[in-house]
């Protein structure tokens, strides 16, 4: 099953918000399914997140969440290596509370390095959090997204390679790429050729447990600027989501439109139709 979900609370969530109302609120407008924005800060409070798991379950509610954008498995630094996985570790923790799926990560920028080498140091910081998964997070997919600018680690081949080595399942987010390849990535052929590299590293049954995103966006030579709603952007998003329809994608596809819950429900309400 595919699940639509709103990246953060509605917009209309009454105040003074919070993930609970913020659940109640994208319920109530048949919205089931929701990725938790943790990209400043992790809270730390488990009494929170078990009440943001009970509401959930109340309201048969998806849950993904984002962890915090300070977060660099690259870094040379130690301490801020440290950090880094600190961060993603307490966002995997936090999110087994609060009955979380999937947790997306921005991994690391290459800052100069090789890829391959980037690639390398990132897998070790991995390694070290993944320690902790049967005890912190056993139910928790730790989620690297692709990403939107060259300067990023996160092509489409680097976050499924590694997600094979680690038995984990990445983010895509197919605006990322299309901003990355400063605007390729957005015809049903290249979505199809992306499916099916997914299926081929991972498995045919993974696309019935995706993480993905999805929203218009800026681009230009050095990839990513920002998210766009739907309609004004050169999305082809209608095309997207027979893709999507035609594998029988299931899992979750979060809206990152900064319209949210109005661009999350033209997605849900276009793909019943189809």
């Amino acid at each position: 099953m595919l699940h639509f979900a709103v990246a953060g609370c509605p917009h209309s969530t009454p105040a003074p918000g919070g993930t609970v109302a913020g659940i109640k609120r994208a319920h109530a407008l048949g919205i089931h399914a929701m990725e938790i924005e943790w990209v400043q800060n992790v809270p730390g409070d488990p009494e929170r997140m078990v009440e943001i798991r009970k509401t959930a379950e109340e309201h048969d509610t998806y849950l993904t969440v984002h962890a915090p954008y300070y977060v660099n498995l690259n870094s040379p630094e130690p301490a801020k290596l440290a950090a880094s996985k600190g961060r993603v570790l307490k966002a995997l923790a936090m999110g087994e509370i609060a009955g979380v799926r999937s947790v997306c990560v921005h991994a690391a920028f290459y800052l100069g390095l090789e890829p391959a080498k980037a690639y390398d140091n990132i897998k070790r910081a991995i390694t070290d959090i993944l320690k902790k998964k049967d005890v912190l997070f056993p139910h928790v997919n730790l989620a690297l997204e692709t990403m939107g600018k060259p300067s990023q680690f996160g092509t489409m081949e680097e976050v499924l390679k590694i997600s094979k080595e680690f038995g984990i399942y990445p983010c895509i987010d197919p605006a990322h790429l299309h901003a990355r390849s400063n605007g390729a990535v957005n015809t049903k052929k290249e979505w199809e050729e992306m499916f099916d590299l997914y299926a081929k590293i991972l498995g045919k049954k993974s696309l019935k447990t995706m993480h993905m995103h999805f929203s218009g966006i800026a681009y230009g030579p050095k990839g990513e600027k920002h998210h766009l709603p739907l309609e004004e952007s050169d999305a082809r998003w209608k095309d997207f989501l027979k893709v999507m329809k035609d594998y029988d994608i299931g899992g979750t596809l979060v809206s990152e439109s900064p319209l949210l819950e109005e661009d999350t429900l033209r997605m849900q309400r276009a793909y019943a139709k189809l």
